[in-house]
């Protein structure tokens, strides 16, 4: 059924959006084959490399210096009055 009707909107595009459709596969491909390889590599590292890799990845992330106040991570804050005793 919803491959038939995704047979016939792919039947209705132009060649332009073919591209971007194949293109889409290909990523979508990509995501599956990902997690599998990157399970088999990881289990054949250290613990060491797995921190040092760790690191770098985590060097690369963007320093914003953006932080939310103390107040954001109150219990309070986070789940307003539900939860409180006198909802039990």
């Amino acid at each position: 059924m919803l491959r038939d009707k995704v047979k016939q909107e792919i039947d209705r595009l132009n060649e332009d959006q073919l591209k971007q459709v194949e293109g889409f596969i290909a990523s979508i491909k990509h995501q599956a084959e990902k997690p599998q390889a990157l399970l088999q590599s990881w289990n054949a590292v250290t613990p060491e490399e797995w921190v040092k890799s760790f690191q770098e990845w985590t060097a690369h992330l963007p320093k914003t210096g953006v932080s939310l106040p103390d107040e954001a991570f109150d219990r309070e804050s986070i789940y307003g009055d539900r939860g409180s005793i006198s909802d039990q």
